[in-house]
């Protein structure tokens, strides 16, 4: 690159508007900053740069902007927000390949804490629904465990990818901020969990957890989850097979209810 066109490079600038809330219970509004531009950037660093200098197109200096994010490698899954009216990961959505001005805003289906941050707390308690984890408590070393198929690995490695970013929720059409709907995330951890060796042993459990309101019956199979998800993981995939399995101890809960009824009728 000549003199000539560094300098032109130098002079360039992207603009952004982005969203500000000062609280949960505060109105919002929108305003709008521009920072140099830098060829590779992407969003988190030009939020870096509004915060070194928090100062408005029209020259007015207001607090930095508030944003949540850790790790920089699309892996903590903290830094989903909606850009250009699609939810992304800030941290690999490069400037170059986004229509200015570049709108950013909260996830709408999560609590605003502040700006672009927000509560992602029904996640985790969905997640503590469907027990998305394997209990150890009062067990000791037992030794190896079953062997697992290759087949069976390769799929709960890509299960295990989830970053609870909360982009299925925040694309999914059942969910809204009154409602209970687990969403993809937590359906799909179900069934990780149900395909470990140790987890079986909890699988009953979490097909119920699916049953009730809110369970994998509320999706409505708009398969927005699927399109969005950074990892792209199968995620309709596992609520058909989540499905299966609800539907398989309804069937068999029907036919315990018969063999119950008979009983109780006594012979004659």
């Amino acid at each position: 690159m000549d003199t000539a066109q560094a300098g032109a490079v130098s002079t360039q600038s992207i603009s952004f508007r982005i969203w500000r809330q000062d609280a949960p219970d505060q109105p919002g509004r929108y305003e709008e900053f521009k920072v140099p531009y830098r060829k590779g950037a992407n969003v988190i660093s030009c939020l870096m740069e509004i915060q070194r200098n928090p100062v408005t197109v029209e020259g007015k200096r207001v607090p930095p902007v508030v944003w949540d994010a850790a790790c920089l490698e699309e892996v903590c899954g903290s830094c989903a927000i909606n850009i250009n009216g699609r939810v992304r990961m800030a941290c690999s959505a490069l400037i170059d390949k986004l229509e200015q001005p570049i709108t950013l805003e909260p996830m709408s289906k999560f609590p605003v804490v502040r700006d672009l941050a927000v509560d992602r707390s029904r996640m985790f308690e969905a997640l503590k629904r469907v027990k998305g984890w394997i209990p150890t408590d009062g067990t000791h070393n037992l030794g190896p465990g079953p062997r697992q198929s290759p087949v069976d690995q390769s799929t709960m490695y890509v299960l295990s990818t989830c970053i609870t970013c909360g982009s299925c929720l925040e694309a999914c059409p059942q969910v809204t901020m009154d409602n209970d709907f687990v969403g993809a995330a937590a359906i799909s951890q179900a069934r990780l969990f149900n395909m470990n060796p140790t987890g079986k042993l909890n699988s009953e459990e979490r097909v119920r957890s699916l049953m009730g309101p809110g369970g994998v019956q509320d999706c409505g199979k708009a398969q927005n989850c699927v399109k969005v998800c950074p990892k792209e993981i199968p995620l309709t995939t596992s609520i058909a097979m989540m499905n299966r399995q609800v539907t398989k101890l309804v069937i068999k809960d029907l036919f315990s209810q018969e063999e119950e009824k008979k009983g109780h009728s006594g012979p004659g």
